[in-house]
């Protein structure tokens, strides 16, 4: 497929796949004509790098990641920095709890506050 219909089913922009190109998160094939040319797969490829990237992985850290996620085989060091990433979102899963019952919190005050006739909280 070509890189527009590849940015259209994965839901990115057609640069955010020339810079995953240039990072060596993602192949393509060229044309005679210097086409980028991208397998089926690649739509599942692009769309965990996002996750990837979504979870604050750095294009470096993807690009140390990816083979194993593809072959399965992983060494120590992988291991260990998988180990990581999986802690880091982890902390970041807890921080993003105890934001959300904070803010749970406040609603429900400023909801008992209009139910209660009283003024709005600033």
């Amino acid at each position: 497929m070509r890189i527009g219909q590849l940015a259209a089913k994965a839901g990115v922009s057609v640069r955010a796949l020339r810079y995953y190109e240039e990072q060596g998160l993602l192949g393509a094939e060229r044309t005679p004509s210097g086409q980028r040319t991208y397998p089926d797969g690649a739509v599942d490829r692009v769309v965990l790098v996002q996750q990837l990237y979504a979870a604050g992985l750095s294009s470096r850290r993807i690009l140390e990641l990816l083979p194993c996620v593809y072959t399965g085989f992983a060494t120590p060091q992988t291991l260990a920095l998988l180990a990581a990433e999986r802690d880091r979102i982890d902390a970041q899963i807890t921080g993003l709890t105890a934001t959300r019952d904070r803010l749970d919190t406040v609603i429900a005050a400023a909801t008992a506050s209009v139910t209660d006739g009283c003024a709005p909280l600033r």
